[in-house]
């Protein structure tokens, strides 16, 4: 995969599959442009040119001044995991969970969409999660909230197709990155995690971000409208 001379912004890239992927593309010759809330101290050690932004809060009319007139792929990253009950799952969680993962590409992606249209040829990718497709208990708020990202998802791909512009998304299933990390703080959880993938491990940032590069390049130029599962089998296998 060739990314030269192609301008990527990542959105959540201070760490996990937001870092992988930044790592990924920063290798294969990308014009990289990051976003998150922090630098963190690896994400500056690829010296892109970052943009520092809640997506949860109202963007500033400069928030994407140094970003070139064409963009030729963005990448929507940031997700959350809290696992209750549905009985004690508070509203505002269903409120805070739809903010950050549907609401904040929203936000973000409609004043960058001029900037892609340009590029006769961009790609979004956004990430779901395998829940959203497989009843997994405890995880109401953040499967409705990624379904309604495959929803948007779809609806994107058939708006934008005429444009050239393709959108998909990439579904992991429990993934080792920090957002997890309480999940897989002790051997017995990390084993346990494994267990229940068909693969009989758990995914690493890395096998996200080979995904969501694929999708970004010209090697997936026949592809959009897709939600892609990168989850060891989880979704389809018993």
């Amino acid at each position: 995969m060739d990314f030269a001379q192609k301008n990527i912004l990542i959105v959540g890239a201070s760490s996990g599959i937001g870092l992988a992927t930044a790592k990924l593309l920063h290798g294969l010759g990308a014009q990289l442009f990051t976003a998150s809330r922090h630098l963190s101290p690896e994400l500056a050690e690829l010296h892109t040119t970052h943009l520092e932004l809640d997506a949860t809060q109202p963007l500033s009319p400069t928030a994407f001044d140094a970003l070139p007139d064409t963009l030729h792929g963005f990448v929507y990253c940031p997700g959350s995991i809290k696992l209750r009950p549905f009985e004690r799952i508070p509203l505002d969680d269903f409120r805070a969970d739809f903010e950050l993962n549907v609401l904040g590409a929203v936000q973000l992606l409609q004043p960058l969409m001029k900037r892609l249209k340009k590029a006769e040829g961009a790609s979004v990718v956004l990430f779901s999660t395998v829940a959203a497709t497989t009843g997994m208990s405890f995880h109401a708020s953040i499967a409705t909230a990624k379904a309604a990202l495959e929803g948007l998802t779809r609806a994107l791909a058939a708006e934008f197709a005429p444009q050239n512009i393709r959108v998909n998304a990439v579904a992991p299933s429990l993934t080792n990155t920090p957002l997890a990390a309480p999940l897989l703080n002790t051997p017995e959880k990390a084993e346990g995690g494994a267990k229940r993938h068909p693969l009989q491990r758990i995914g690493q940032p890395e096998d996200l971000a080979y995904m969501a590069s694929f999708l970004l390049s010209d090697h997936g130029s026949f592809i959009t409208g897709q939600v892609m599962p990168v989850d060891g089998g989880m979704g389809r296998l018993k």
